[in-house]
């Protein structure tokens, strides 16, 4: 039964040089779809060797489009990405959070601006990319009821799920997004891959980290941007000064701090920046880097407000706030101005402002909320013991 409309033709996926992209858009194209690469330009500045990581993607995805013998387009997004990302990710770093560049890069860049260039400029029908995820609807597009919405479900292969990245997609670009390779695994992706003639990509080192710093020292990149200011480690426990630092921007909650001539290793647990303090605690599992509460922005919710949160201003769901942690038991309160207030089910280590609060229910990814600032901690709670907590956790 044709719900929306229209009939998936063409196809536009972003192909980022990487074997995911590239084993998206062979699925697709033996799926009897048109297939067109897009590859975009989000980047272009030259890394500590004076090259462009751009240049030899986008080589990368030539070659990949050439092989699978479908047309591969180009576009630059690096004002968009400057604007959308970018400059959001140091005004953060400048007001003491820790923002997350993926989530943003996914909001502002993937499924919004080139979601529209795929559809205005190209034609497209629907867009295509290289994440592991999985939608309720599937290949289906066709039978997408527009009222009922889609939902974002967690990959086949929970240690790739990329639904955390995803928690902020808007339900429109959803209902006309596929994910070819959300039901595999990444060593099936590789092997196909291979067989596929596509050993070379197959065999790629994967991008970790952040695209603009590259293999670069974040302390490094981040006084290119922002003009480093003295300030002072301060102990926890006893507000004795511990040493010094150029910046609360060269720091994050849960960072092994650099101080000389200690006999013990101490850990960021607040920042301060209208003083430039930075909190440290003794050791990696110190109270104060544990925390059971949260509070957010107003959260964005890929398909619709929960109904207990309508009805009762309070909701239950799974959390988390790091896409390496497992899914844990929360409780979330709604406030007079719709942000919320959220409880987990034990302390976790090193939440922190700027992250995401993203929330799960079975296998469906609900949405996220950006962290305004964790509740107090174990230590300020008066808690005098080590924390025991999971490792998976730490």
């Amino acid at each position: 039964m044709k719900m929306s409309g229209f009939v998936v033709r063409k196809v536009i996926v972003g192909v980022s040089g990487g074997v995911d992209s590239a084993m998206a858009a062979l699925i697709l194209k033996k799926r009897g779809y048109d297939v067109h690469g897009l590859f975009m330009r989000n980047w272009d500045v030259a890394n500590e060797t004076g090259k462009c990581l751009a240049d030899a993607d986008f080589e990368d995805a030539k070659m990949i489009c050439e092989h699978l013998e479908i047309p591969l387009h180009q576009v630059n997004f690096v004002k968009e990405y400057w604007n959308g990302v970018f400059s959001e990710l140091i005004k953060g770093y400048e007001s003491g959070t820790t923002p997350n560049p993926d989530i943003m890069c996914n909001k502002v860049i993937k499924f919004d601006a080139f979601f529209k260039h795929a559809f205005e400029r190209l034609g497209a029908d629907a867009i295509a990319t290289g994440h592991y995820a999985r939608t309720s609807c599937g290949y289906n597009l066709e039978t997408v009821d527009p009222v009922k919405g889609v939902k974002l479900l967690t990959a086949a292969d929970n240690t790739k799920d990329q639904t955390f990245f995803l928690s902020q997609i808007s339900q429109s670009a959803l209902q006309r997004s596929l994910f070819p390779i959300g039901d595999l695994t990444k060593e099936f992706v590789k092997k196909i891959a291979c067989n596929a003639g596509l050993e070379k990509i197959a065999k790629k080192k994967e991008s970790m980290g952040i695209c603009f710093i590259g293999t670069r020292n974040f302390q490094k990149f981040i006084e290119e941007y922002i003009e480093p200011k003295k300030g002072r480690f301060l102990h926890v426990e006893t507000g004795k000064v511990m040493g010094y630092h150029k910046g609360t921007h060269y720091w994050t909650v849960g960072q092994r701090a650099q101080i000389a001539g200690q006999d013990r290793p101490y850990f960021v647990s607040e920042l301060h920046p209208r003083t430039q303090d930075v909190i440290v605690a003794p050791g990696t599992d110190h109270p104060s880097l544990y925390t059971q509460t949260l509070f957010t922005e107003p959260p964005h919710w890929i398909r619709g407000i929960p109904p207990e949160l309508v009805s009762d201003h309070m909701f239950t769901a799974g959390f988390r706030f790091q896409s390496v942690h497992p899914i844990i038991r929360c409780t979330a309160t709604q406030s007079g101005s719709n942000c919320l207030i959220v409880s987990i089910e034990l302390p976790l280590r090193a939440i922190t402002a700027g992250q995401y609060a993203v929330f799960y229910r079975g296998d469906e990814c609900l949405g996220s909320a950006r962290i305004i600032r964790p509740g107090p901690s174990l230590f300020t709670l008066n808690y005098g013991s080590r924390v025991d907590i999971p490792k998976e956790f730490r």
